[in-house]
């Protein structure tokens, strides 16, 4: 029984390859022609590299921080893929068509110059949050011109982002200045309410002084005790200067029993008054204080978005400028295609010097 005859012994019995001079003279022909494909038309490789970066790495951290302006526009998300979804997307590719005039130049219509920038246009991310555009053409100086308008127009993009995100985060802060500045003209005119009622200019001071009577009324009270008792050594209780001294002692019990009263009945001058008046300055003082600060962070914030604003566009730093690579470039596929000739050719060969056992064609 024949065994079947296998691919390269088909391709060994064609009747263009059966005859080796021929054979050998039409694989070395298509061997140069694919060499000569792999360097001609030469393509010349045009790259940039840029990085995405924040304005606090441009020595404008203390200015950002003072403004209320730390906070990046992209949150948590990683600056690389933020940059490479911008780079990748259709806008970015109408302002390259748009500013090229690619539609007039490679003479495609809108949508065909978009294909061909998506196909033609490698944009990868490299180590260290380094992004890169690369493209091979035949054209160097339209070459360095594409990869050139991609990087300002991935900057474009990206400020136009910033901006947007700004400008809703602007909208938010300026309700919230609004609200605080209520709150603060309430807890202000409240403030000023208890004073105007207790007679107190400054209510913290005028509680702390009146809380320091009651010592002060004891110290005296036991000074006229005293004065009392030398007088009495000398006078009997009929004489003025005794009875004046005792009416002046009976006037300031009275007047520290007023004071040591809890009820708050006696006037301001009363602990339970005292007490009843500095806890409420404490309370009113700290609305206020609480509504000052508010107010005082969201116009600070406020006043960051303008500075946000201004900073918008530095948000890529670029590494590589657009450039046209020295090394000579080679066509990948006309390349393998020789190598694949080569191959097939050897294999040709050595299936002819010694073909299998049992093959039809060997002698």
């Amino acid at each position: 029984m024949t065994p079947p005859r296998i691919i390269i012994g088909s391709l060994a019995n064609a009747p263009l390859l059966r005859r080796p001079g021929l054979r050998r003279t039409l694989l070395a022909i298509l061997v140069i022609v694919f060499v000569l494909l792999t360097f001609f038309p030469e393509k010349y490789r045009a790259a940039a590299s840029l990085t995405p970066t924040d304005p606090t790495s441009l020595g404008l951290s203390g200015t950002l921080v003072q403004l209320g302006a730390v906070g990046s526009v992209f949150g948590n998300q990683a600056a690389v893929e933020v940059s490479l979804k911008v780079a990748r997307g259709e806008d970015v590719r109408t302002i390259v068509v748009r500013r090229l005039k690619l539609e007039d130049r490679l003479n495609l219509s809108s949508v065909q110059a978009h294909r061909w920038l998506d196909k033609n246009v490698d944009i990868r991310s490299l180590r260290g949050g380094i992004v890169q555009f690369e493209i091979k053409n035949r054209d160097p100086e339209l070459a360095r011109a594409i990869v050139a308008v991609y990087g300002d127009a991935v900057r474009e993009q990206l400020a136009i982002i910033a901006r947007k995100q700004t400008a809703l985060k602007r909208d938010i802060l300026v309700e919230l200045v609004e609200n605080a500045s209520k709150r603060l003209t309430a807890a202000q005119n409240r403030y000023d309410d208890f004073r105007m009622r207790t007679r107190y200019a400054t209510p913290e001071e005028t509680v702390y002084a009146t809380g320091n009577r009651i010592p002060e009324l004891e110290g005296m009270i036991r000074n006229k005790e005293v004065e009392l008792a030398q007088t009495r050594r000398f006078a009997t209780d009929s004489n003025i200067r005794v009875q004046r001294i005792v009416a002046e002692l009976d006037a300031l019990k009275q007047q520290l029993a007023a004071a040591q009263s809890a009820s708050g009945i006696n006037g301001n001058d009363s602990i339970g008054a005292i007490v009843r008046d500095s806890t409420e300055a404490e309370r009113l003082r700290r609305d206020l204080d609480i509504s000052q600060i508010l107010y005082d962070n969201y116009r600070r914030f406020l006043q960051g978005t303008s500075v946000e604003d201004l900073t918008s566009s530095a948000n890529i730093r670029i590494l590589e400028p657009a450039y046209i690579d020295s090394s000579r470039q080679i066509n990948i596929l006309p390349l393998a295609l020789a190598i694949l000739t080569v191959l097939l050719g050897a294999m040709i060969e050595f299936y002819a010097l010694r073909p299998p056992l049992g093959a039809p064609d060997r002698q």
